[in-house]
């Protein structure tokens, strides 16, 4: 398998399988408990008074259940879910067309939202605040603005990157959550959930070793799931074990600190090429060959949260864990000092 396949493997989402795996109902949905228990309080509130739930504003890493949130929320609500992208609404009339073809309690979703182009985020604030659209028809001398009235709708937005939100649209959403990595044990009952829909037979030995090497992502483990399914099905009897998890894993080149290879690659180039840092994203990004938005928004986080990599204003700097962990050695300073 080659190195990119394998990243793919770990990052890109599989739409049938996520739609197989997906939970509908808060009940079925693990781990994010307290965010979990205040949508639950907001959608019990907003059903009492009979109203359309106010707008919400999900952020976290990518893979962590946003859209899955979304969807759970709409149905709680009883209410018919409309999907799209930041990207995707390129011009005021993407946007008018999705919401005037909304109905009263309606959701509109929109993933990545922070990639919203500034003039369509214009159009969405009377939307959100006085349910109006304010459109421009024609140009020059014979254009005018035509006020279209829509009905009381939610907006539910998601975004892996909330710092690039501006401010007045994040001001705008009066429930704002963010979601955050799993702890192995919530990932594990994830996989044994998973595996009971996919007829899989697997133990939970072997659902925790996929659990602690899943990056603290569900998405990451049910992709997992599926690569381990197929090792035991072709290398095995089809049950997957701890011992079957972690033969294949390895051949994924998924350590048993759960780092990939790349994870491995940005490191021991922080450590060899760049004497541990301080390197910028730039340069870092060219040495590893990957995107510099890749290695911000996928690798870096859970690099950061295991202990790993720390973010200075200088630059990314290696850590001694990765000496500890993985017997990367910092190079000696002038003086000879290990660092």
């Amino acid at each position: 398998m080659s190195e990119r396949l394998v990243s793919d493997v770990l990052i890109k989402p599989d739409p049938v399988l996520e739609l197989t795996l997906r939970p509908s109902l808060f009940s079925e949905f693990t781990g994010q408990n307290k965010v979990k228990e205040r949508l639950e309080i907001a959608v019990q509130a907003a059903r009492q008074r009979e109203e359309p739930l106010d707008h919400l504003l999900l952020s976290g890493p990518p893979g962590l259940g946003k859209t899955t949130l979304a969807n759970i929320l709409a149905k709680a609500m009883g209410a018919n879910v409309k999907s799209t992208s930041g990207p995707t609404i390129e011009k005021a009339g993407d946007l008018a067309g999705l919401l005037t073809n909304l109905e009263p309690g309606d959701v509109l979703f929109i993933d990545e939202i922070h990639r919203l182009q500034k003039t369509i985020e214009e159009y969405l604030y009377p939307a959100m605040e006085d349910f109006k659209l304010d459109i421009i028809i024609d140009q020059g001398p014979n254009a005018r603005s035509v006020r279209l009235n829509l009905p009381r709708f939610t907006l539910i937005g998601a975004t892996t990157r909330s710092g690039l939100l501006t401010s007045p649209l994040l001001s705008r959403f009066p429930i704002k959550e963010r979601v955050d990595y799993y702890q192995a044990e919530d990932l594990q009952q994830i996989v044994l959930r998973s595996a009971r829909l996919l007829a899989v037979t697997i133990d939970t030995a072997g659902a925790f070793e996929i659990a602690r090497r899943s990056r603290g992502t569900p998405r990451i483990s049910n992709n997992l799931l599926r690569r381990v399914r197929d090792y035991a099905q072709v290398r095995g009897d089809g049950t997957i074990t701890a011992e079957v998890a972690d033969k294949a894993l390895a051949l994924l080149d998924i350590d048993k600190n759960g780092l990939d290879e790349m994870d491995i690659r940005i490191l021991e180039t922080i450590i060899r090429k760049f004497g541990g840092g301080p390197v910028g994203i730039g340069a870092l990004a060219v040495a590893v060959g990957e995107e510099p938005d890749t290695l911000e928004e996928v690798y870096e986080p859970y690099l950061i949260m295991e202990g790993y990599l720390n973010r200075t204003p200088q630059g990314r700097v290696a850590t001694e864990l990765i000496s500890r962990k993985l017997g990367l050695q910092r190079p000696p300073d002038k003086q000879g000092r290990l660092l």
